[in-house]
């Protein structure tokens, strides 16, 4: 029974990804800033699967000490952690001309610095059991740029930099590391809007994709898997 961490875990993605770990029969240790979404979904999550343990934490993951709480809370109540999923992340629609003065460091502080402070805090003890693997959210931003989005997309760079830096320092190792680059994905920031849920990835295609390298054989690491819309980008 593996022992995993997901940040941002209560709506879209996140909530796909633990939903698919639950069924995994995998012990979960999520966050969200929202404690009663929180404690309601621990309890669908054990009526999906009672014979799991799910931990839960309200944490404002922008603050690099409640990421590194949560790291400790998720160790200490689960113990040794072998799956991190990166999930948490958030989508400005600015160009860089027009952002707020706050806009760049809000985006580094929600889409990069909780993956990299998680792995600074959990990647020696994975290589040290030569175990795990890690799942980092980034997005296809990261090879074709946005203008429209510019900052989210200077982040989504960096996210997929990281996670190359990830893969070289683990595989030594044997901890796998695969990014994960959703295209358009129908997650709560495009409900309300008049366009067909089925013009967009579903967030339990990228839980199923997770799933899918996850239970892959020991020695194949899948480095990234892309994922879009049949009809193009929305």
């Amino acid at each position: 029974m593996s022992n995993v961490i997901i940040t941002g875990a209560s709506k879209g993605m996140g909530r796909a990804i633990a939903i698919a770990f639950a069924k995994q029969g995998s012990n979960l240790a999520i966050c969200s800033r929202n404690e009663g979404e929180l404690s309601a979904f621990r309890d669908e999550l054990l009526t999906i699967n009672p014979a799991i343990k799910v931990a839960i934490r309200k944490t404002d993951t922008t603050l690099k000490a409640e990421v590194k709480a949560f790291a400790a809370f998720a160790e200490a109540e689960l113990g040794f952690i072998d799956v991190i999923v990166n999930n948490v992340g958030t989508y400005i629609h600015q160009s860089i001309l027009d952002d707020a003065d706050d806009t760049f460091q809000n985006l580094i502080n929600t889409n990069l610095m909780p993956g990299y402070e998680l792995y600074r805090y959990f990647g020696k003890k994975l290589a040290a059991a030569k175990k795990g693997h890690i799942f980092n959210t980034c997005s296809v931003a990261a090879l074709n740029p946005v203008a429209e989005a510019g900052m989210y997309t200077v982040t989504k760079f960096a996210v997929l930099g990281l996670s190359n830096i990830m893969r070289l320092e683990m595989q030594q190792h044997t901890v796998k590391v695969t990014t994960i680059l959703p295209g358009s994905t129908f997650t709560e920031s495009w409900k309300g809007s008049d366009l067909s849920p089925d013009k967009f990835v579903s967030p339990d295609d990228i839980a199923a994709a997770i799933i899918s390298a996850y239970n892959m054989s020991a020695g194949a690491n899948v480095d990234e898997i892309i994922i879009k819309p049949v009809s193009g980008q929305l």
